[in-house]
């Protein structure tokens, strides 16, 4: 799978969407009841639909990372992504934590996210982005999971240390996690701070932080290191008129909310400032160089 780039050619990065409602953010996970999901007010469609315009406009196409149980409840939206030439991946069925999942649960997870959003789209389904980035050192059995239900890519791992995720001794870039299979995992995008990770691959970060940040760090990532960046964010980011849980604590409230307002100015000048495109196709061109990272699943990989 892939060809190896022409050196003097732009590098395209990959972006991406990760589809979830405003409430299922692991912020709110411990506000916000799972079984109160179906009374609460639904922005997504809106919301997708805005990012939509925007990327017509930049003429850039994307990758959407979409919750099977976005996908049963929207398919028209579904059948608008693919039709504006975007990828339509897989981000899980309702955003739970692989790392909470039993192995077997993980398996049936994603075997029924793939034909949900393959139903309502009517596009196939080739990668998936684990919620929260949630496949690390303790859940290296999703990698043969996905490897097994045919899944060309993953974007799964965050190759940081941090409070809510990441796996610090993954590789920053292109890796295979499965010995003798194609599988690809496509590491959300860090730069380095001397000799330092940084996050620097959007959601939060790219909100909170300065874009000269991102500029920074994405330029580095292209142009000292040769290698294309992976960006990603969420429809409720581009939502300053989204319901406000005011009684959720203020930890969950500054990382939700903060940034939203300039949220849409700075994707307008990302997407201007470099080139961008579907992280299926990111996949295949990076698939020759991807070096070999197949961690042993461990012990206790069976327990939920």
């Amino acid at each position: 799978m892939g060809q190896a780039p022409d050196p003097e050619a732009p590098l395209v990065n990959g972006l991406s969407v990760d589809v979830e409602e405003w409430f299922q953010v692991g912020a709110f996970e411990r506000v916000i009841d799972r079984a109160d999901w179906a009374g609460m007010a639904s922005r997504v469609e809106g919301n997708v639909d805005f990012l939509l315009d925007l990327f017509a406009e930049a003429r850039v196409r994307a990758t959407f990372f979409t919750l099977g149980w976005v996908a049963e409840r929207h398919p028209a939206l579904m059948r608008r992504i693919a039709g504006g030439g975007h990828e339509i991946a897989s981000h899980g069925y309702d955003h739970a934590r692989v790392f909470t999942l039993s192995r077997r649960i993980f398996a049936q997870d994603i075997a029924k996210a793939r034909c949900l959003i393959e139903d309502a789209s009517g596009a196939r389904v080739s990668g998936y982005r684990a919620p929260s980035f949630s496949i690390d050192a303790r859940t290296p059995w999703a990698f043969e999971e996905l490897a097994a239900q045919g899944y060309a890519y993953s974007s799964s791992v965050a190759p940081v240390a941090h409070d809510h995720y990441g796996w610090p001794e993954a590789p920053r870039f292109a890796f295979r996690p499965v010995a003798g299979s194609p599988l690809v995992e496509l590491p959300v995008t860090t730069a380095m701070l001397g000799q330092r990770r940084v996050a620097a691959g959007g959601g939060g970060f790219f909100r909170v932080l300065p874009y000269s940040f991102s500029r920074w760090a994405i330029g580095q990532v292209n142009a000292r290191e040769r290698r294309p960046a992976v960006f990603y964010f969420h429809p409720w980011e581009v939502d300053p008129d989204q319901p406000r849980m005011d009684h959720a604590p203020l930890r969950s409230r500054l990382r939700h909310y903060t940034g939203i307002e300039s949220m849409a100015g700075k994707l307008r000048k990302l997407l201007g400032d470099f080139e961008w495109g579907r992280v299926d196709a990111l996949a295949a061109r990076e698939a020759h160089r991807a070096q070999a990272f197949a961690p042993r699943s461990l012990p206790h990989s069976e327990a939920a």
